[in-house]
């Protein structure tokens, strides 16, 4: 048994010595709240100096806790990055490493033996809770959220089918939730709100057990559509619009195509405040319950902002000083904001610039529940980090691979970055490299001067990809 084996074991008897004596019970392990945001940029929210659109909670949540500069999503796209926070390893590990189908509804499924953070948190005595998209295996299947150690879920499983906010149905862990309000065409039922009224219910209802709640919010992914109510009164006639024309009708209509809006940026910036309220809420709820001492909230997006369905990024900076958005790798498609609250253990108002990844996530949960990680991931806790400590273990590298555009791969090591285009065709391949500490945006393409950089990054690179029976991915012998 090594040194801090010991002293936990000892740590752990003179705690139970103390509760058998009556004189004071076990420390109630903390609740974990981890809000994901859909295709929410860097730039997007006021404390990382967005100024159109309005994000008093979430940046109060910074005021009062810790703003992360350098997080890095799993991918830059949705189902893999999501694969990599549930699982610890980056995308040359993780089973999913890219958006794949599965038809009539859902998506290429987590195999059966994989080790979540619901697994983990599950056999740890925790209560586990996913409210919003999953897109980890469609309905039934082995990567369902009940077989991936989830008590309870409410909202799309399918990544497709969420693209439209007034969906016929949603699912209740097993069951379909029929929404009359949008039956055929109607446009009554809000799947945002109801989805965020179920992820209140659920921290009610477990207010008195440890539990975890995963909220993998749809907002702000298109489609563009948000209620008329008094948050989209906040920008009407504040933007110039140009109407995007979707699918408002057919056999596919509100299966996947995103459907028309003729004021895609007041409905942009509608949907991140809306966002931004119900961050508001959760928190007003975990101090109504005096639960906001003994929890844990961290918020975070899946990855850069998107283009699509109307939506224009460059309007809003949405990418802050980075460049890049969803699908690159580029920083603006992986860095995304990032802050953690936790009154009395985090400082309020502080800011760090270590650098973290979604496959830290499962490691530091473990840390900071006492729970323990069954498998050997790819993260390293940053629990140091939220504590303020000066001991923080760094990474020796960062790696992303990127299945779509040709292929994609990345990797950091230090302030060194370097990214490899059109990996599929190795005759087409080319790669470019960035020193970040002096180069933020990404401008200047140095590869051909440092030859000896590349070479050590491209070495990693090899050694961080295992083969994948759904996405052979063929690395380049040589290239441009």
């Amino acid at each position: 048994m090594n040194t801090k084996s010991v002293i936990f074991s000892i740590s752990l008897l003179s705690t139970v010595a103390v509760s058998c004596n009556g004189k004071q019970k076990l420390p109630k392990p903390p609740n974990i709240i981890y809000i994901l945001a859909d295709d929410l940029g860097y730039g997007d929210l006021g404390c990382y100096g967005q100024s159109r659109i309005q994000t008093p909670n979430i940046d109060r949540l910074a005021a009062e806790g810790m703003r992360f500069t350098r997080h890095y999503s799993g991918c830059t796209v949705s189902a893999p990055s999501r694969s990599s926070l549930m699982t610890g390893l980056h995308t040359g590990h993780t089973p999913i490493r890219g958006n794949q189908e599965h038809r009539p509804e859902g998506q290429q499924p987590l195999p059966g033996d994989t080790y979540t953070i619901g697994k983990m948190l599950k056999k740890g005595g925790y209560i586990t809770g996913c409210f919003g998209k999953w897109g980890l295996g469609y309905p039934g299947s082995e990567g369902a959220p009940e077989n991936q150690g989830i008590n309870e879920f409410f909202g799309y499983n399918c990544q497709r089918l969420a693209h439209n906010y007034y969906p016929f149905y949603l699912w209740h862990n097993k069951d379909t939730v029929w929404l009359k309000g949008n039956e055929g065409s109607l446009k009554n039922d809000y799947s945002a709100d109801i989805i965020q009224k179920e992820a209140v219910k659920f921290i009610r209802s477990n207010k008195d057990k440890p539990f975890f709640a995963y909220l993998a919010y749809t907002l702000p992914h298109a489609e563009l559509v948000s209620p008329d109510d008094s948050i989209s009164a906040l920008y009407t006639d504040k933007f110039p619009e140009t109407p995007f024309q979707g699918v408002d009708s057919g056999p596919n209509y509100k299966l996947g195509p995103y459907g028309s809006t003729p004021h895609p940026k007041t409905d942009f910036a509608s949907m991140i405040t809306r966002l931004d309220a119900y961050v508001g809420e959760i928190i007003n709820e975990l101090k109504k319950l005096g639960l906001d001492k003994n929890t844990i909230v961290i918020f975070t997006s899946d990855n850069g902002p998107h283009q699509e369905g109307g939506a224009n990024p460059d309007f809003f900076q949405s990418y802050g000083p980075l460049r890049g958005i969803k699908r690159d790798l580029y920083e603006g498609g992986i860095r995304v904001p990032m802050i953690a609250w936790y009154p009395g253990k985090i400082k309020a108002g502080s800011v760090t610039d270590a650098v973290s990844a979604f496959w830290d996530v499962m490691p530091t949960v473990a840390e900071l529940t006492g729970t323990h990680a069954g498998i050997q991931t790819d993260g390293i806790s940053f629990v140091p980090t939220l504590f303020g400590k000066s001991k923080q273990k760094k990474h020796d590298y960062l790696y992303w691979e990127f299945h779509e555009q040709g292929g994609k791969i990345a990797v950091i090591k230090g302030e060194w970055k370097a990214i490899w285009f059109n990996v599929s065709d190795p005759d087409k391949t080319t790669v470019e490299l960035y020193d970040l500490s002096k180069d933020i945006h990404e401008d200047n393409n140095i590869a051909r001067q440092h030859p000896e950089i590349v070479a050590e990054l491209d070495r990693i690179m090899r050694e961080s990809h295992t083969d994948s029976q759904a996405f052979p991915f063929s690395l380049p012998a040589d290239y441009k």
